[in-house]
C-alpha cells in the first residue's frame, strides 16, 4: 500500500513530540536537535522506535529545523544535506516493513519579503533542497508544519513539489485564539484562509499542529473548523499535550494520556483523518490515542 492509499483508507496515527523526548535524553537549551541525527544516532532511532511500538503508522524525521536557511542561524547551512539524509535514514530503518516516513519541514525562521529580508525565491529554493535530501534518504512523503504565514506555506509546498513528484504533502499550521476567540496564526490568518492557501498549491492533507495557550477543548474546536474548511481534503491535527505551565523553572505539559485519547476520539468523530501529537506528547500519549483508532486490515 502506498502512502496515498493509506491516507485515503485512514484513519492514521502519527507520532508525537521529538524535542521534548530529546530534552529527556540530554538535549540542552541552545543545542541544535538536528545534529543528533549524526552525533546521537542511537537516541534518534530509540525515539522513533518507541513511537512505532506505541502504534503509530507515520514516523516523522528529526529535520524540523534542517533547511539551509534555518541551519544558517547556527553556521550549519553547509551540512544541510548530511543532516537531512541522516534524519531520513534513521526513520526509514526503524519503520522498514511497517508504517511510513514523513520528511519534516519547519518554517525558515526568517520573515519573508516584504515583511523581512528573505527573498521568496531563496526561501522556496531552501525548502526544495531540503525536500530533495529527505527524498534521497527514503521518505514516503512530507509534513510541512508549524507554519504561521500562508505565503511561506505556499512557498514551502511549491518548493517540495519541484522535487517530490507524487509524494504526498501534508501541510499544518500553528494557531492561537485571538481576543474574540477566533483561531488565527501568528500572521492573523484564519482557519479558512490558511486552508485555502495550502489547497491552492496542491497540499494533499491540511490541518494544524502545535498552538499557543490552547486547551484540549480548543483543539477539538479547531479540528471541527478545519474539517469544515477542508471539504473533501483529509485533515491532520496534532495537538500539544495541553497548554504548558511553568514549574520549577521549566515548562511542563499536563494532559494525561487518557485525556489525549478522549480528544483523539472526539477529533475522529468530527471527521479528522490523521491524528498525532506535538509538544509535550510522549509514546504513552500516542499509545493511548492508538486505542481509539479502528483496527486496520
Amino acid at each position: 500500500m502506498t502512502l496515498h492509499e493509506a491516507i485515503k483508507s485512514g484513519p492514521l496515527l502519527c507520532d508525537g513530540g521529538m524535542g521534548t523526548q530529546l530534552v529527556n535524553r540530554g538535549l540542552r537549551s541552545g543545542d541544535v536537535p538536528e545534529l543528533w541525527n549524526v552525533n546521537h544516532q542511537d537516541d534518534i532511532a530509540d525515539v522513533h522506535r518507541a513511537y512505532k511500538d506505541a502504534g503509530c503508522n507515520l514516523i516523522t524525521t528529526n529535520s524540523f529545523g534542517a533547511s539551509s536557511v534555518a541551519l544558517a542561524r547556527h553556521g550549519l547551512e553547509s551540512r544541510m544535506r548530511e543532516l537531512n539524509l541522516a534524519a531520513a535514514s534513521a526513520a526509514r530503518q526503524v519503520s522498514e516493513g511497517s508504517g511510513f516516513v514523513l520528511g519534516d519541514i519547519g518554517p525558515s525562521t526568517q520573515m519573508i519579503e516584504p515583511y523581512g529580508d528573505l527573498a521568496e525565491q531563496d526561501a522556496m529554493t531552501s525548502f526544495s533542497q531540503q525536500a530533495e535530501a529527505l527524498l534521497a534518504g527514503g521518505v514516503d512523503g512530507f509534513v510541512i508544519e508549524t507554519m504561521g504565514d500562508p505565503n511561506e506555506m505556499q512557498l514551502a509546498i511549491r518548493g517540495v513539489r519541484e522535487v517530490s513528484g507524487t509524494h504526498p504533502v501534508l501541510a499544518t499550521y500553528a494557531f492561537s485564539r485571538d481576543k474574540s476567540g477566533a483561531f488565527r496564526t501568528m500572521m492573523g490568518t484564519t482557519v479558512h484562509d490558511a486552508a485555502k492557501a495550502a489547497l491552492e498549491v496542491g497540499a494533499d492533507v491540511i490541518g494544524a499542529n502545535c498552538g499557543t495557550n490552547l486547551s484540549l477543548d480548543d483543539y477539538a474546536d479547531l479540528a471541527r473548523e478545519f474539517v469544515s474548511a477542508a471539504g473533501v481534503t483529509p485533515v491532520l491535527i496534532q495537538p500539544n499535550a495541553g497548554s504548558p505551565k511553568l514549574v520549577d523553572g521549566s515548562y511542563r505539559y499536563d494532559a494525561a494520556p487518557a485525556a489525549m485519547a478522549e480528544l483523539a476520539s472526539r477529533m475522529l468523530a468530527s471527521g479528522v483523518r490523521i491524528i498525532g501529537g506535538c509538544c509535550g506528547t510522549t509514546p504513552d500519549h500516542i499509545r493511548a490515542m492508538a486505542t481509539v483508532l479502528p483496527r486496520r486490515g
